[in-house]
């Protein structure tokens, strides 16, 4: 099962799948213009054939098409949506595959992150991009989330999506394990003012107590790059496209969502 963050929340939480929206609505324009396509070049055979009568009186095979579509545009336009609609009815139903079968690999990846309750019978699993400001402004909820519940577990799926720097950002973060300053590094990235690159990952490295020198030559472990490739094909198999998006239990969460709305899907994992 799939959950989008609603069309009719707050702003703040509205504008939180913003980047995953404008990916669907490109995707969708995409769609659209091929279906229009289509649709011209099959209504241009079907009036060449005289299986459609003409409108009016002309050889003019081109213009009929495009007063046919006129004629019909919400004819035309429910078909498009409902072609929007059947192709992503299989994505989700795709990506409720993915988690049955892939659950150790989402939810038991020894190499990925935990947040404070290592041991919790609840996993939610965050696939992230410190550059993103909606997973900013995640960042507190889950951080609300998991002291309340202590039987939540956080699992954190490093995704650098956006640029270069979330790319260092990621195998930064990684390495820091190793240093055992990991969450320390993760909370202080995402309070972090300003765009993440190298310099101000460095930065914050410094700032919360890691050796930056050792920091470097750990982040080239190819483990790191391997585990990074990892998350992202996993979010591609589970469609996921924009940052935030949340595992948890059987469904998969695109887009930033309120408390109540993840609490209750806390609540179905944990089989309450």
């Amino acid at each position: 099962m799939v959950t989008e963050a609603p069309d009719n929340a707050s702003s703040k939480q509205d504008s939180a799948g913003a980047r995953g929206r404008g990916l669907r609505v490109l995707a969708f324009s995409a769609v659209a213009a091929a279906a229009l396509s289509v649709a011209l070049s099959g209504l241009a055979l079907l009036f060449a054939a005289g299986v459609l009568p003409p409108l009016r009186k002309t050889d003019d095979l081109e213009r009929q098409p495009h007063a046919y579509i006129l004629a019909n545009s919400q004819v035309i336009l429910e078909s498009v949506k409902g072609l929007e609609a059947r192709q992503q009815a299989a994505a989700n139903s795709e990506a409720a595959k993915v988690v049955s079968e892939r659950q150790d690999e989402i939810f038991n990846d020894p190499d990925a992150p935990v947040g404070v309750n290592p041991e919790g019978n609840a996993i939610l699993v965050e696939f992230f991009d410190y550059n993103s400001p909606y997973c900013r402004q995640a960042a507190p909820l889950l951080g609300k989330l998991e002291n309340a519940d202590k039987g939540l577990r956080l699992v954190f799926k490093e995704y650098p999506i956006l640029g270069p720097g979330s790319v260092f950002a990621a195998r930064a973060a990684l390495a820091s394990r190793k240093q055992g300053k990991y969450l320390a590094f993760h909370q202080a990235m995402m309070t972090y003012e300003g765009r993440i690159t190298e310099t101000s990952t460095l930065e914050v490295a410094a700032d919360v107590g890691i050796d930056v020198e050792r920091l470097k030559t750990d982040m080239q472990d190819p483990s790191i790059d391997a585990a990074i490739k990892r998350n992202i094909a996993l979010a591609e198999a589970l469609r996921i496209g924009g940052t935030p998006s949340f595992v948890v239990g059987k469904e998969v969460v695109r887009g930033l969502v309120d408390e109540a709305t993840m609490k209750r899907l806390i609540a179905s994992a944990r089989g309450s």
